[in-house]
């Protein structure tokens, strides 16, 4: 007879590290707002904070994947969160290489913010999703749903010339094309 062994799971951090990244990109560029003459050089370098969020990652990963204690596991999660937080203040900084103030860092935080809340939502309730998705795959609204989804897509594709228009009408239209299948393989099992 085989011993089982039991897996240890961690409590769930995701909220806590994004709420330690949105707090941390606050006050970073609330500091920045208020003090942009104030910074840290040596040597005649300028040194950015994003390299201080570089650090709060590692610290903050080496801790995760280094202890099997719930408190060390909150701590590396504030501290990951934290890094991301500042490392993603000075996004547009490292891609421009030159302006901080470009807006694209804002695009990016709101980005990693959406991404990260949908994870935090699908893991959470997934059980609630599936359960609800197959609900509607298996109703006519899925079925109705999708061609009209496939038709103003396809719609949108044949009447524009902007590529990221297209791009996404086609993404959508394949969307649609599955959710139409969907239907009909529910709808068979259904039947057998």
């Amino acid at each position: 007879m085989a011993v089982k062994e039991k897996i240890q799971r961690k409590p769930n951090l995701s909220i806590l590290a994004m709420v330690s990244f949105v707090a941390s990109f606050i006050v970073a560029r609330t500091f920045t707002i208020l003090s942009p003459t104030t910074f840290l050089s040596g040597g005649g370098f300028h040194i950015h904070h994003f390299w201080y969020g570089i650090v709060l990652l590692a610290i903050g990963g080496w801790l995760g994947i280094s202890y099997q204690s719930e408190r060390i596991d909150r701590l590396a999660a504030i501290l990951f969160g934290a890094g991301g937080g500042v490392l993603g203040d000075e996004f547009g900084l490292l891609l421009t290489l030159e302006n901080y103030w470009t807006e694209i860092t804002y695009t990016f935080i709101i980005i990693i913010l959406t991404f990260a809340s949908i994870l935090i939502l699908l893991r959470k309730y997934s059980k609630t999703i599936r359960i609800e998705f197959s609900e509607f795959i298996s109703s006519n609204a899925s079925l109705y749903f999708g061609f009209f989804l496939a038709v103003i897509s396809i719609a949108i594709i044949l009447e524009t010339d902007n590529m990221t228009l297209v791009a996404i009408s086609g993404v959508l239209t394949i969307t649609a094309c599955i959710i139409i299948i969907a239907y009909f393989i529910q709808r068979l099992r259904t039947k057998q």
